[in-house]
């Protein structure tokens, strides 16, 4: 896979992710798409669906080293923490579909 082509899947994974997953902060929804994490998430998952390495245990671990800056940056709080179960259910399941698409 080119470079180029690397990059263009890794920004249609991104769109797909920040559209369908956000982080729940007092019931309030923000997608990943408008947290600016959907790049940086489909950045860091994209190789486990190109090397068919895929598992929730690697995404959620990979979730857990995504610090997210919150009071000005006082407070770091890891991304798997502040997303609700159902949208790591739906994250995984963007990337098991998007794994048999490819």
């Amino acid at each position: 896979m080119t470079n180029f082509t690397t990059v263009q899947a890794i920004e249609t994974l991104a769109t797909e992710i920040g559209e369908n997953v956000y982080i729940d902060i007092t019931k309030w929804h923000l997608y990943l798409a408008e947290a600016r994490l959907h790049t940086k998430v489909a950045e860091k998952v994209y190789p486990l669906v190109e090397n068919n390495e895929l598992s929730e245990a690697k995404v959620l671990s990979i979730l857990r080293e995504i610090k997210v800056p919150l009071g000005g940056g006082k407070l770091k709080v890891s991304l798997v923490d502040l997303l609700p179960i159902q949208c790591q259910v739906t994250l995984i399941d963007i990337l098991q579909e998007y794994q048999r698409n490819q």
